[in-house]
């Protein structure tokens, strides 16, 4: 007995559907640096391309009712072909590309990917009438998807450069969290103030956190925010160095630069987590051993960003003055944590003496 249009269908789309799956396998690593780049212009008429090809698929249901087989298998073979030949001009892209912008590249894709294989699987299951209850496929939603797959695709960026310094003004941003966080914490009421009022809740409680430093200890929030604010200076300096750095960059370029571009990212994470970290210890009970150790990673972090900067010939005044000041300001909080420690040392000798 002969298969059926919908057996045919089906059988049709499992064979293709693997062997984009193995394509996609591609993007495990970048292209080799000793092939031809594929321009990024050429990438994008592509996904236009393949955005049109999904338009296609959904006119075929415009009707209401089922295409014809053959005309199915007609639209998903050419779909296919583009969807082929995008993944292939894609990372043809990825010469030179290092981690950050490879890992922006396959994330990018792999939602097309996703979104066709939905479209096309979509469209045998609704032919076949083989989807399961109370869930028809859409074809214009999934049609939908794959459009706007390929629109966030024109989002990414299409050198080094640009994806490392979005990465690092992510950074940033987070780090104006933190500094947000610091100028909103208060001291503590006046003790008649604070008895004043008892019916309030445990929420309400949660809602005050931060609202009961002592003098002292405002003191180090103010030092942490002074902190904070001079580190995001020197992000955005660092920023400023590395885009003004875009003609320099070369596919085949084999100097490191793109290696210094990512260790200058990864310097910035490493910072931004100990910025986290100061910004968790002002909070009563505040930790200063943990403060500290905060503030000796950041030095090394900066003294290792500027060294980075000055292997790539491009640093500024700017960059540099900003780091001074950020550098002062850490060797002054620095002074001031190590009083407080050593004024808790003479009071527990006190308590000991005392207690004897």
């Amino acid at each position: 007995m002969g298969k059926t249009k919908k057996e045919d269908l089906n059988q049709f789309l499992i064979p293709h559907l693997n062997t984009i799956y193995d394509t996609l396998q591609l993007f495990e690593r970048t292209a080799s640096p000793t092939e031809e780049k594929v321009n990024w212009n050429d990438v994008l008429q592509m996904s236009d391309h393949l955005s049109k090809q999904a338009t296609i698929v959904g006119m075929l249901w415009n009707g209401g009712e089922a295409p014809k087989a053959e005309s199915l298998k007609e639209t998903m073979e050419s779909y296919f072909n583009a969807l082929q030949g995008f993944l292939l001009c894609c990372h043809g892209s990825t010469v030179g590309a290092g981690p950050t912008l490879s890992s922006l590249i396959h994330l990018s894709v792999k939602k097309i990917v996703d979104s066709s294989f939905r479209l096309l699987q979509g469209s045998v299951s609704l032919y076949e009438g083989s989807y399961e209850k109370d869930k028809k496929p859409s074809i214009p939603q999934l049609s939908g998807a794959v459009w706007e797959a390929c629109s966030s695709f024109k989002k990414v960026p299409a050198t080094n450069i640009t994806a490392i310094g979005r990465a690092i003004t992510q950074v940033a941003v987070s780090m104006k969290d933190v500094l947000r966080e610091m100028k909103e914490v208060k001291p503590a009421s006046p003790e008649g103030e604070a008895s004043g009022d008892n019916n309030n809740s445990d929420e309400d409680d949660d809602d005050d956190l931060g609202n009961d430093l002592s003098p002292e200890e405002m003191e180090v929030a103010q030092m942490v925010a002074e902190i904070v604010s001079e580190t995001i200076m020197v992000i955005k300096e660092l920023i400023r160095v590395i885009t003004g750095m875009i003609k320099l960059e070369n596919p085949k370029d084999n100097s490191g630069f793109v290696d210094s571009l990512e260790k200058l990212l990864k310097l910035c994470k490493g910072t931004g987590d100990q910025i986290d970290e100061l910004g968790a210890c002002v909070y009563p009970p505040q930790e200063i051993v943990k403060m500290k150790q905060a503030l000796k990673i950041i030095q090394g972090n900066l003294g290792e960003v500027e060294a980075e900067v000055e292997g790539l010939k491009n640093s500024s005044e700017a960059l540099t003055g900003a780091c001074r000041k950020l550098r002062s300001s850490m060797k002054h909080m620095e002074g001031e944590l190590d009083k407080r420690c050593e004024a808790e040392v003479v009071v527990e000798m006190q308590n000991v003496t005392l207690a004897s």
